[in-house]
């Protein structure tokens, strides 16, 4: 477990960027305010995105292509989804062929979620940091980068 201020969550943001391959899902768990999306605009920084990064809560799917990075992520946040349903409308099976994945809420795929997903639990702190703790499945064993 890491404890994380907001600068240091982009920072391990920024660290996956440089691992990261097509076809990767990393899970953000963590309630509101938690650093989903902190960590997921030091991932985009570090893929070469110089926009704004927020959290998709209302259209649910915000992707970024080259040549605003060096390669396509789809971000999601599952937030809204109260149906399972939706998540079949939502095509993530098939946007993963060709784009990682970086999820907010994840909870909400249930048994849908790949078991080969970098699961990341971000957890407020007293002090107003986080902490950080990983379950790194094989997929991603030696590109985790933070140790």
């Amino acid at each position: 477990m890491l404890i994380l201020n907001a600068e240091a969550t982009e920072l391990v943001g920024s660290a996956l960027a440089g691992v990261l391959l097509p076809t990767d899902a990393i899970a953000l768990f963590g309630e509101l305010g938690a650093g989903k999306t902190t960590l997921t605009r030091g991932l985009l920084r570090g893929l070469g995105f110089a926009g704004d990064v927020t959290s998709p809560t209302f259209p649910i799917v915000q992707t970024y292509d080259p040549p605003d990075v060096r390669l396509s992520v789809w971000h999601v946040d599952l937030y809204r989804i109260e149906n399972p349903s939706e998540l079949t409308e939502l095509a993530l099976d098939e946007a993963r062929d060709a784009a990682a994945l970086v999820i907010e809420w994840p909870e909400r795929l249930g048994a849908l979620l790949w078991p080969d997903s970098l699961q990341l639990r971000l957890t407020a702190v007293d002090g107003g940091g986080r902490a950080l703790t990983a379950s790194v499945p094989p997929a991603w064993e030696g590109r985790w980068p933070v140790q």
